[in-house]
């Protein structure tokens, strides 16, 4: 059974930094991507960053530059900086495949002005 458990969120100050973890447990074959998603209050969610099997990583705009996604063994980061109100949302981990797509719970980050 495969397990996507985050971590790492948090209440921080604007200009502030986070690293998100998220342990990926089971098998998973011919995975496509891997990364993060977010869900802002009253928006639906969106990309934030992704690492893409043998072809880089991809961001959103709102985060280049601020944002780095990257992968050790079972486990993805992501490495937040100078983090912005706007940044507040639920991020999710994913992973995914030709054939399926798996979620975390989500973990809560919350950017105070």
């Amino acid at each position: 059974q495969v397990q996507l458990v985050e971590s790492g969120g948090g209440l921080v100050q604007a200009g502030g930094s986070l690293r998100l973890s998220c342990l990926v447990s089971g098998r998973i074959f011919s995975i496509n991507t891997m990364g993060w998603y977010r869900r802002a209050p009253g928006k639906q969610r969106e990309l934030a960053a992704t690492i893409i099997t043998g072809a880089g990583t991809n961001y959103a705009d709102s985060v280049k530059e601020r944002f780095t996604v990257s992968r050790d063994r079972n486990t993805v980061y992501l490495q937040m900086n100078s983090l912005k109100p706007e940044d507040t949302a639920i991020y999710y981990c994913n992973v995914r495949t030709a054939r399926y797509d798996y979620w975390g719970q989500g973990t809560q980050v919350t950017v105070s002005s």
